[in-house]
């Protein structure tokens, strides 16, 4: 049986400093929890796991609004598995996200797994404000361990001050041609990018560069740089973009203090996150990467 199945979360300044979140609101695979510190100017929302999702035929959507002035922290539990449905037909995720005036998200959910047979159609949009700040990352691993991939298209469009700043769509597995070549992911099996928009860039954009033989930073038209990787598995993905984010946060550090460049690291609680998935029976277990 597929599900339908949406999500919402809102964040709103407090009025004292802080982040309040009104609205934090999910149904089926989508349980929402309000997690971390309270009383920072930051709010962290984890999304755990229900039941196993996608498979083939679900329709899922998550709509996020981080208001201007306020700062949200959004990460998930477990790797997304994508799974075959009972009809062969594919399953789509659609993320909608609105990010106001001097507000600031840190997107840094755990890896999308494409498990052979699945048919998975993501799609990810942005609405930055001119002033706001995003640090998104996005990771997908092409098959569980001595498996092929399903089949995989991911769209992720970033706008900001309503023109476009970055787009990007990827198709990988069965049907999509030259996926697996050198010139796409060159017999990897991990792919993945992290995105940092900051209005203090506009100054001082990146220099494009290599970061080993399988990652570059590339300084994106606007106030924003994106580390584009690929890699063996999972864990050799995350060590790439990882120590760019690492880099990044010591730059801003150096250049404005800890506060701004608190607003720009990634936890290291989230980085040392295991990678799991939930069955659709509510049982949690291991996925094999």
């Amino acid at each position: 049986m597929s599900v339908r199945a949406a999500a919402r979360v809102v964040a709103v300044p407090d009025g004292r400093g802080g982040t309040a979140l009104p609205v934090l609101a999910g149904e089926g695979p989508f349980a929402l929890r309000r997690t971390g510190p309270r009383g920072g100017p930051e709010a962290s929302v984890t999304l755990v796991g229900a039941m196993s999702a996608p498979l083939g035929g679900d329709r899922l959507t998550l709509t996020v609004t981080v208001e201007a002035g306020a700062a949200l922290r959004f990460g998930t539990t477990a790797a997304t598995l994508a799974l075959p449905g009972r009809t062969g037909a594919p399953a789509t995720y659609d993320t909608r996200i609105t990010v106001g005036e001097g507000a600031v998200l840190h997107w840094l959910p755990e890896p999308l797994i494409s498990a052979r047979g699945s048919d998975l159609r993501m799609t990810t949009r942005v609405e930055l404000a001119p002033t706001a700040r995003l640090v998104l990352r996005e990771e997908q691993v092409l098959g569980r361990a001595g498996e092929r991939p399903g089949r995989l298209t991911t769209r992720l469009t970033v706008c900001r001050a309503g023109r476009p700043l970055y787009d990007q769509e990827l198709r990988y597995g069965p049907g999509a041609p030259g996926w697996d070549g050198g010139a796409v992911l060159g017999g990897h099996r991990a792919v993945g990018q992290l995105l940092v928009v900051d209005p203090d860039l506009a100054g001082a954009p990146e220099e494009p560069r290599r970061i080993g033989p399988t990652a570059a930073v590339l300084a994106l038209a606007g106030p924003a740089t994106v580390v584009t990787a690929v890699a063996p598995d999972a864990l050799e993905l995350r060590r790439l973009l990882r120590a760019e984010e690492n880099r990044v946060s010591r730059t801003k550090e150096d250049k404005d203090g800890p506060r701004i460049s608190a607003s720009l690291r990634i936890s290291k609680e989230v980085l040392a996150q295991p990678v799991h998935d939930s069955r659709r029976d509510g049982s949690i277990h291991p996925a094999a990467l």
